[in-house]
Formats: C-alpha cells, sequence, structure tokens
C-alpha cells in the first residue's frame, strides 16, 4: 500500500434495480441498489441511513422484511440486518434476477426460472430453501409479483408474454394467462380486488381481472418504448402511474379511462420503479440516470410538481478540483451538468442551476437535455469573492463563449464572457485572477483576453507583436494561469511555446519553447513553479521568474490526463491513460509513489489540507476518495510506506468504507457474539452497552476512552446542578382521602390502598400484618442488598471488576448517585455497629474497584466522573477512617500519575506538530 489509499465514492445514488419500498413505524424507508452495494434513505426528507457492504458481484435484486435487508447478487442471497450482513442463502446454481417477501417469507427466482421459497428469519449457515420450483414450459422470467388477497400464490411474467400463477405452498402450476402477444415487463397489484396492472414492451398497459381472466381497459403510453414501472395510488384516488424507457411518467385516471397527465424529462433515461407512498398523494421514481425523485399531487388539476429528489452525474465526470477549505468538491460531467458534491453530508450536494431549463422545454417543447449547455471541459474557481459576485468561470465543448457562475447561490451568472475578435474560435482554457476580479480566457485560435467578472467586460487583449493580428499564440491555448499579485499571467499552447505576460502591460516578459505541443499546465502561486505536460509524455517543471527548467520527470505510458500541485507545491499529482496516478516530489526530484487502478483516471484533484485526494475515472459516474495515510496513520519515515518507482495496483474505493471481508470471518463473529451474551447473563445490561465495553487497549501508554455518550458521564460531575433545576416549583400535594364508606389499609407510599369487595377484613388485615412484619427484618439481611452490592462482592472475591464496571456503565446519572447515596454511613459515633462495618467494607470495596479501573488505563473519563461522584457522597467518611485513607492515597497517586503521563504525550505530539509545520511551510 503506498501513500493513498482507498476511502469511500461519492455521486451514487441509485442504478437500474429496483428499489424496494419499507413501512417502519410512521417513518417510510426506499432501499436502492448502486452497483455491487445498497443505500438506505428516509422518504421524509430523502437522507441517507445506511449504506451497506461492497458485495462481489452486483446487485440485482431487492426487497425488505422488518428489519432484515434481501440482496441478490450473483447466485446468492444476502441477508443484512440493517447494515450488518447475518446470512448468506447460495442454494440457486443460476443469477438471481427477482426477489419479494411474503409474509414471513422470501421468494426468489433466477434467470432460468427455479423459484425458491425461503424462511425469511433463516440465519443459519447451510440455510437450505422450504421449496423449490422449476417453470418446466420453456420461458423466461422477467417479473415477480404476489397478488393481494391471493393466499400463497405468485405471478411469474415471461419474455414470451404469458403469465403464470404459481402456488408456492404446493408447488403446482394453478392458472396460465395467454397474454397479449408481446413480452411482460412489469406487473403490480392494484387496490381493487383480483385486478393487476401489467406493463409490455409494445409500450401497452392492460389492467387486468385474474378471477375471470378479462381485460377491463388498456392503454397506450404516451411515448413509445416499453412500459418499465407501473404504480397505483392508495389515498382513494383513481390514480395510474407508468413510467417507460424513454423517462417520462404517464399519469392515467382510471375512472375517466384516460390520460391526466405527463411528467415530461422526469427521468434523462429509463424509470427502473414507480411507487406511490401509502395513502400519500406522493410518487417515489428512480431511473438508470442515478437520481430519486419524489413527486406530489396536491394541485387543482391533478398535476404533479417535484417535491425533492437526489440526484448524481448521469454520466461520467470529466473535470473536478477541490473548493474552498476541502468540504466542496465542484464536479463536470459529460452530462452537461455541472455540480457541487460535499464530502461531509450527501444531502448538501446538488447541481447548479443553469436558468429556467424545464420552463423553457415546456414553451419550445424541447427536452431539458437539449437546452442545456455544452459539457464543461474545463473551469476554475475565487472563493474568496462568492458572496460578492460570480466567482467560477467555465469554458465547454465547443462553445465560442465563457460562463460565469454564483456559487453561493448556486445559479449560472448574468455575465457571459465574449471574446472581442470575430473568429477566435471556440474557448479551450480560462482562469480566474487570485483577487476574484478578472477572468482570463484562450480560445481555440491562439486568442488571450482579459475581463472584469463583474461586469462582463473586456479589459485587455494580450498579443504576440511576432505573430500576425492580436493572437497571443499560433495554435490552440492549452491552460492559462495567474500568480497572486497579479503581475504575471502565463499562458501555453500548442504551438510548444510558453509566454509570460505583463498582467497590466500586455507585453510578453519571457517565452521558450517546450519542445513538443503542450497538452496541459498547472501553475502554484506559492512557489512559482509551473508543471506542464506535453506529447512526449514528460513532466517538466519550470521557474516562471528565472524562466528555465529545473526538474523533468519521466514515468507515463500513455496520455496523461491530468496533474496537480500539493498545497504546499512539494508534490507534483499526475494521472494518465495507462490506469496510473504517480506521486513526484519537486524537492528530492525523484518519484515517490505509484498506483495502478483497473480503469484510468481523467481527472484528480488534491484537497488544501492534503488530506484526501478525489479522482474521476474512465465509465464511472462517481467521484472516488483516497486518504492521505501519512497524516492519518501518523507515519514519519517515508521509506516506510511510498513505493518508489514500483506500480503498485490498488482497488477503487467502494461506496462504503466497510470491508467487504469483515463481515465474512465466521469465527470472529461467533466468538463475538459469545462474548456478548456471558456479559449480559453476568451483569444483566444492554447489548449497547456490552459492546461499548469490549474497546480494546490501543497503546499501552495512552488511555481508552468508554464511548458512552457525553450527557451519561457529565451528568455525573454536575448532578446536583441537575437535581436543583429538576426540583418542583410547587411542593407536592397530598392525595385526596378516601371516601369514608371505602374501606381502606395504610400504605408507605401515602397513596390509599382498598379492600377489595370480594375479600374479608381479615385476609386484608393479615396481609397488612405481614407487611409490616418484613419492614421490621434487619437491615443486614442479605435479601435487603442491591443488586450492586452483590455484584460488588461477587467482583471483589473474584478479583475481576468488568462485570461491575458493565454494570454502572447501564445506570443512569440518578440510578448512580442513589446507589453511592445508599452506602452513606449516617452513625458518627466511635464505636461501630455491625451494619456500620458492613457499610465501611463496602466503601473499601468501591475504592479497590476504582483504583483497578484506574490502573486499565479503559473508561478513562467514565472513571474519572464515577470517581468524583463517590468522593462527593463518601468523602466524609473516607477522611474520619485510618483504613480507607490508605486506599485513597493509592488512588490518589494513580490518578496523578495518569495525568502527567497525558501531559507529556500531549506535549511530545504539539512538538512535533510543530516540527512538521515548519518542515513543510
Amino acid at each position: 500500500m503506498g501513500i493513498f489509499e482507498p476511502y469511500r465514492a461519492l455521486g451514487y445514488i441509485t442504478e437500474n434495480v429496483p428499489f424496494a419500498v419499507q413501512r417502519r413505524g410512521l417513518e417510510t424507508f426506499v432501499t436502492v441498489s448502486v452497483g455491487k452495494a445498497f443505500q438506505i434513505f428516509n422518504c421524509a426528507k430523502l437522507i441517507l441511513v445506511f449504506v451497506g457492504p461492497q458485495l462481489e458481484k452486483k446487485i440485482r435484486a431487492l426487497t425488505c422484511w422488518r428489519d432484515y435487508t434481501y440482496a441478490a447478487s450473483g447466485t446468492s442471497i444476502f441477508v443484512f440486518r440493517r447494515a450488518h450482513q447475518v446470512a448468506q442463502w447460495s442454494a440457486h446454481q443460476n443469477k438471481v434476477v427477482h426477489l419479494i417477501s411474503l409474509g414471513d417469507h422470501v421468494i426468489s427466482m433466477d434467470c432460468k426460472g427455479w423459484i425458491f421459497v425461503w424462511e425469511a428469519t433463516n440465519l443459519g449457515k447451510e440455510a437450505n430453501p422450504l421449496r423449490r420450483i422449476l417453470i418446466e414450459e420453456p420461458a423466461s422470467p422477467t417479473c415477480l409479483m404476489h397478488p393481494d388477497t391471493y393466499l400463497n400464490k405468485v405471478i411469474v411474467g415471461t419474455e414470451e408474454g404469458p403469465l403464470y400463477l404459481w402456488n408456492i405452498n404446493t408447488g403446482k402450476l394453478l392458472y396460465k394467462f395467454k397474454g397479449w402477444a408481446s413480452p411482460v415487463r412489469c406487473c403490480v397489484g392494484s387496490p381493487a380486488l383480483d385486478v393487476v396492472g401489467i406493463g409490455c414492451a409494445d409500450g401497452k398497459i392492460h389492467l387486468h381481472n385474474l378471477k375471470f381472466d378479462e381485460t377491463i381497459v388498456t392503454f397506450s403510453h404516451t411515448t413509445r418504448g416499453a412500459v418499465t414501472a407501473l404504480s397505483f395510488r392508495t389515498d382513494g384516488q383513481p390514480i395510474l402511474a407508468a413510467g417507460g424507457s424513454s423517462g417520462i411518467i404517464s399519469i392515467w385516471n382510471l375512472e375517466k379511462q384516460k390520460l391526466q397527465g405527463v411528467i415530461k424529462d422526469a427521468h434523462d433515461s429509463a424509470i427502473c420503479a414507480l411507487h406511490f407512498l401509502p395513502n400519500e398523494p406522493v410518487l417515489l421514481s428512480a431511473g438508470a440516470d442515478n437520481s430519486l425523485k419524489m413527486w406530489i399531487f396536491d394541485s387543482n388539476d391533478g398535476e404533479a410538481r417535484l417535491l425533492r429528489f437526489r440526484s448524481g452525474h448521469s454520466a461520467p465526470p470529466a473535470f473536478i478540483r477541490y473548493y474552498g477549505n476541502g468540504r466542496h468538491i465542484l464536479s463536470a460531467g459529460q452530462d452537461r451538468a455541472f455540480r457541487v458534491f460535499s464530502t461531509i453530508q450527501d444531502q448538501q450536494s446538488r447541481e447548479l442551476s443553469q436558468g429556467h431549463i424545464a420552463k423553457r422545454a415546456r414553451k419550445f417543447k424541447f427536452k431539458e437535455e437539449e437546452l442545456k449547455l455544452p459539457p464543461v471541459i474545463s473551469f476554475d474557481a475565487a472563493e474568496i469573492r462568492e458572496r460578492d459576485w460570480c466567482n467560477v468561470v467555465t469554458c465547454h465543448v465547443d462553445d465560442t463563449v465563457a460562463y460565469t457562475w454564483r456559487l453561493q447561490n448556486f445559479v449560472i451568472g448574468e455575465q457571459i464572457l465574449k471574446p472581442t475578435a470575430s473568429n477566435c474560435g471556440a474557448v479551450k482554457a480560462c482562469a480566474i485572477s487570485c483577487c476574484g476580479n478578472f477572468a482570463l480566457i484562450g480560445t481555440e485560435e491562439g486568442y488571450l483576453e482579459r475581463f472584469n467578472i463583474q461586469s462582463g467586460i473586456s479589459r485587455q487583449v494580450y498579443h504576440d507583436v511576432d505573430l500576425a493580428e492580436l493572437k497571443a499564440h499560433w495554435g490552440a491555448i492549452v491552460g492559462i494561469a495567474c500568480d497572486s499579485t497579479n503581475t504575471l499571467i502565463i499562458s501555453g499552447g500548442y504551438d510548444m511555446h510558453i509566454k509570460v505576460w505583463n498582467f497590466k502591460s500586455g507585453e510578453v516578459k519571457s517565452r521558450w519553447s517546450v519542445g513538443s505541443p503542450l497538452v496541459k499546465i498547472q501553475f502554484h502561486r506559492g512557489n512559482g513553479l509551473l508543471a506542464t505536460i506535453s506529447d512526449d509524455l514528460v513532466l517538466r517543471v519550470y521557474d516562471v521568474i528565472a524562466a528555465r527548467l529545473v526538474r523533468t520527470f519521466r514515468g507515463h505510458n500513455d496520455r496523461v490526463t491530468d496533474l496537480c500541485f500539493s498545497e504546499d507545491g512539494k508534490w507534483i499529482l499526475s494521472s494518465a491513460m495507462d490506469g496510473t496516478i504517480r506521486i513526484w516530489d519537486v524537492v528530492s526530484a525523484k518519484q515517490l509513489d505509484a498506483m495502478h487502478v483497473a480503469e484510468p483516471v481523467t481527472s484528480l484533484s488534491l484537497s488544501p489540507t492534503m488530506d484526501m485526494l478525489a479522482t474521476t475515472h474512465v465509465g464511472h459516474i462517481g467521484i472516488y476518495l483516497w486518504g492521505n495515510r501519512l497524516l492519518y496513520s501518523g507515519i514519519l519515515d517515508y521509506g516506510s510506506v511510498v513505493s518508489g518507482e514500483k506500480v503498485v495496483e490498488v482497488l477503487l474505493p467502494t461506496v462504503s468504507s466497510v470491508d467487504e471481508h469483515s463481515n465474512n470471518n465466521e469465527d470472529e463473529e461467533c466468538i463475538k457474539e459469545s462474548t456478548v451474551q456471558e456479559i449480559q447473563k453476568n451483569s444483566e445490561t444492554s447489548l449497547e452497552g456490552d459492546l461499548l465495553g469490549m474497546c480494546p487497549q490501543i497503546m499501552p501508554d495512552m488511555v481508552t476512552l468508554s464511548l458512552l455518550p457525553k450527557a451519561q458521564w457529565q451528568s455525573l460531575v454536575n448532578l446536583d446542578i441537575i437535581k436543583m433545576r429538576n426540583k418542583p416549583v410547587d411542593p407536592p400535594k397530598k392525595p385526596e382521602k378516601a371516601p369514608f364508606f371505602l374501606p381502606s389499609l395504610p400504605s408507605l407510599s401515602g397513596e390509599p390502598t382498598f379492600v377489595k369487595p370480594n375479600s374479608s377484613e381479615n385476609d386484608q388485615l393479615s396481609k397488612g400484618k405481614e407487611g409490616k412484619k418484613a419492614l421490621s427484618l434487619k437491615k443486614d439481611d442479605s435479601n435487603w442488598d442491591s443488586t450492586f452490592v452483590r455484584l460488588l462482592h461477587s467482583c471483589a472475591e473474584a478479583k475481576d471488576f468488568e462485570n461491575l464496571l458493565q454494570f454502572l456503565k447501564g445506570l443512569s446519572p440518578s440510578e448512580l448517585d442513589m446507589e453511592f447515596q445508599m452506602l452513606r454511613m449516617l452513625d458518627d459515633s466511635d464505636v461501630l455497629d455491625e451494619s456500620s462495618l458492613k457499610q465501611l467494607k463496602e466503601i473499601g470495596l468501591i475504592l479497590d474497584f476504582l483504583i483497578e479501573s484506574v490502573k486499565a488505563k479503559r473508561d478513562f473519563e467514565f472513571i474519572q466522573a464515577l470517581t468524583r461522584l463517590f468522593l462527593k457522597v463518601h468523602g466524609e467518611t473516607i477522611l474520619q477512617q485510618p483504613c480507607l485513607q490508605k486506599k485513597a492515597k493509592v488512588l490518589l497517586n494513580l490518578l496523578s500519575a495518569s495525568w502527567e503521563r497525558l501531559d507529556n504525550i500531549f506535549q511530545n505530539v504539539r512538538c512535533t506538530l510543530s516540527f512538521l509545520s515548519n518542515a513543510l511551510y
């Protein structure tokens, strides 16, 4: 492993696999597939809730039942509880293509027509299906559904056209529907009994009565193509939504049997799934264009409007750059979209608006995609003027103008930068000055011009006096850069020349030839170095002020696609079509690291903090993040990490950062489960508390935290303040007296206890005497000991306080305070009775427990809060008893040594960070 290791992928929302919708309590969740993993969104705001682990093969079907998610990948079915794999069913011999949940059973069907019936909770190692059914006739299954009220029955749609009704309990074919001479693409149940909706490949929708085998009505889809998804509205309105392969959703009125509305350009590609939320006028749709959308029908005319959505690039991104402090990434894709992705919260990612595209598309009857700007080939941004005016400039494919964008509002700007020359060709390169006031654009014909980005007015045309006309280069300009003081402008052209211009006067200060046509240039404003890539695959580094070559790097074997500097200017990262990403050290003039990926990198960008590397790849619609091991692993020696001239094979990051093999270690899972069960049996704590208590000691000289919620251990410190704040304003009211004619008995709580009408008064009085007799028992009786005291004695005898610690972590702050208060010694006399001696012994045992916990260096913050609360309650008793003072001194010495050791470690870390900061800058 080299400097960068895979972290995770951004921008994946859904693929062309139908989603699974499930209602849990008052909330609705939708599970979608993203290649080899799945994601779960909360439909309330389409917030990402869970991300499943990466599987070995692509997911082809999904279904849900309670807390379980079932994913068909290859010939196996993987069972997940929330986001953790708990089982794998591998009885199928062919690819599983369909899954549905039916009661407490899961029905699976493969591409060869085998139907398996599984028990939903069958989590054994060698799980076998309850029943196996084979469609004997030669048929290619295309859909599987369960009609409502049809017990143990499923319908199978085929490519040949017929439909089959099977009884999964007996394994018999009950009926065969002839079909409509067209392949069946989807089949869904309707709110009406015995009626199902069937979508065919010829674009027709059939409402069919299963009981009488009659077609009630047939609709024709508004556009050509197959009907790929259907859904019936369930809130009392006779509405049917149909989605097609063209991305259009048609809304049909079943009472009037006519088309009610059309949602044009709902998706840019085929719609894979539709679903009306139960008893709500909300339609959920998913398409193969990597988007998930919710439509609401709340208008008087019955038209739908977009309520909320999540989307990413529908085509591979071609150019990316980190923006600002590294929390956002600007991305331009081949789908004509310009997007900003958040590396912290996925719901903050969005597409920048290009104006009223939808309104103009409806007016002129065009598709929205046709009215969008051409794909972006290059852009530049300046964060300093984000709140004042437009701060992003883009140039597009074969477009003769450059466009400005206002990132503050996520919209396209008002100004369009158009060169003054008439036949200047398409804009190929752009840049923004460091101050954010000026934009520079270079054209295909070699024109270089400076604009005021606020007004869009041209301020300077740069031309070389040695060239004809007003050209800056004899050929296309491939890159532009500006220094940090608005003194110099650097431009590189396909004519093999690099020219340095005076920012104000426009004169050429220096020039030199590279010797090969330039492909891309990158300038670092901090050190004044210019990195260039040309057709000879050589990376050259120039000192712009001295106008001379300072470094040369060779290693790529194919066309170089992108390069970038690190923030400190000491590294240069480059990518090429040979599938390699290489890291060059400018100071030592050598290659630090190189890694090879399966799909070539098209663009890369290193974050300003140098902690993350973002890449895009051929044929992938996501953005992949790589973590810098030198920062996160605390490695100070490059030699132990870098590979040098050796190229290391690495895998691309996945959607989930969870290791795909971590769930397959059965022995480790068995050990973990047995440990949890043992702790539950001994300490009677919750599963969550046990898992928190199992955190191992990471380093011997450090301490390990308990991972408890901050409020749980902080409340122990501020318990007096909390009690004072929660103290009632009015004193508690005395309960009202019972009527005189109702016989009652006295009770400890003060509330009247009434005598049952069917019981005699003598029986009740005898029970009352028994209660008084129980209260008269001595306090030193073992039956009066709480669970805490009994656990304290048992752990002290075994010399292992682990179970006691887990028990205390499961108590609330008020319960902990009550347990300590019950051991308080109220008798201040010198002569101690038997009860006081027992309490004194228990206080000493608690001190032993605290001493052993501090020595273990675990649950540090919880033990500190526990010690504070204990000393607050029993501090006076410890001062009065010499036997307790000795243990208190031992505890004090251990706590002092622990804090002193931590202070020394933190001081060394601060010195190391200061040294690294000085070395880097």
